[in-house]
């Protein structure tokens, strides 16, 4: 059986000066990938520490070798050419001014051949946990369904894939593979991520789909499907877990999308073959805990109560509170906590300090002691 992880960590941390500062370098030209190799591995070392001493059960490493939690996708699949997407969202709230400027993530790809895989995502981050993580390690990677309308453009990615449906079936056996492969190499969790999903479940985000002739219904079921198909058939001892984060998008404290995960929870809480759901609560924006009435026995929520995009320390009383209430909907066995999304989805991160980001964590892994024990 997997373990309960009740303090959990959703992945990404704010990156040190000399890390931004090298992985820039490497991008103009100034930097060999060796030099930043070992700036990343010294950097990682330090992430490791703050996370151990933060008392959270598991530890990522920051996302450190990547510029956006996404990976360059364009290493691992062939396939891909630049283009915009046909549907296009807005940053909303705080810094949505920052993340909309930000270039982290801007260039975009979309299906423009047969997709065939070329490499991995993730390659050096699981090694090197193996060798220095504390204990146990969750290594992210985007879920499959991240590439349903973002990267399928009519009338060009069509003459290779008659349906959305037909593209994610590839891009689902090629990202299995490096799912494997991270178990392979020592992972005790792995996370999909999946902020898409709030593409059918925010209002104004429907609207903009349909608008486009997107069958909502449809894309659901074929996103619920290749994500399904990205783990069916891995090879994983029964402690190994496999999550998805359902999020409603991170950068510079922005976010993307709100409402309640009402309008997917049924067909995605019951379909998905997940151990563990990731889910967002940290705002009126997320609605209320009546959704997990759909999640099934034995599954895991990870209640996501504690925010990333602003400084302030929640109340305890209050985050007790909320976690009672969850439990009308789900047993306390099969609840755990974590902050709503990672600190730093883009690298240049979120508004807020590192000792905000230290003081969060280890909130998450008191609350954890003080419910679970």
């Amino acid at each position: 059986m997997a373990k309960p992880f009740r303090a959990d960590n959703i992945g990404s941390l704010l990156r040190p000066a000399e890390l931004l500062e090298a992985r820039a370098a490497l991008r103009e030209g100034r930097m060999e990938a060796a030099r930043v190799r070992e700036i990343e591995d010294r950097a990682i070392l330090k992430a490791l520490e703050i996370q151990k001493a933060t008392g959270i059960d598991v530890v990522t490493d920051g996302e450190y070798r990547r510029d956006i939690f996404t990976a360059d996708i364009t290493k691992a699949i062939d396939g891909l050419v630049p283009g915009k997407p046909v549907v296009k969202f807005e940053w909303r709230g705080k810094g949505k001014e920052l993340a909309s400027e930000s270039k982290e993530g801007n260039l975009q790809y979309i299906v423009g051949a047969k997709l065939t895989r070329k490499g991995r995502f993730t390659p050096n981050e699981a090694p090197f946990l193996r060798q220095h993580a504390p204990g146990p390690f969750k290594v992210c990677t985007p879920a499959a369904m991240q590439h349903a309308i973002m990267r399928y453009r009519p009338g060009l990615s069509d003459k290779f894939y008659p349906t959305v449906h037909d593209m994610l079936q590839d891009v689902a056996a090629i990202m299995r593979q490096e799912v494997q492969a991270l178990i392979d190499e020592g992972a005790s969790y792995v996370q999909l991520d999946a902020p898409s999903y709030s593409n059918f479940f925010d209002q104004s985000r429907r609207a903009v789909l349909q608008q486009n002739g997107i069958n909502l219904d449809e894309a659901l079921d074929a996103a619920i499907a290749a994500d399904n198909a990205m783990i069916d058939g891995i090879k994983r001892h029964s402690d190994v877990a496999i999550g998805i984060h359902f999020c409603r998008g991170n950068k510079r404290s922005a976010w993307g999308a709100e409402g309640s995960y009402e309008p997917i929870a049924e067909k995605a809480f019951g379909l998905l073959k997940m151990d563990r759901y990731l889910l967002e609560f940290d705002s009126e924006r997320a609605g209320g805990f009546e959704p997990l009435r759909f999640v099934p026995k034995g599954k895991t929520v990870v209640l996501g109560l504690i925010t990333t995009k602003e400084p302030a320390l929640e109340s305890e009383d209050e985050l007790l509170r909320r976690i009672e209430q969850a439990q009308k909907y789900v047993a306390l066995e099969n609840l755990a906590l974590s902050t709503q999304c990672g600190f730093a989805s883009a690298a240049s991160g979120n508004l807020i300090t590192w000792d905000d980001m230290r003081r969060k964590l280890e909130l998450v892994a008191k609350l954890a002691r003080r419910v679970w024990g």
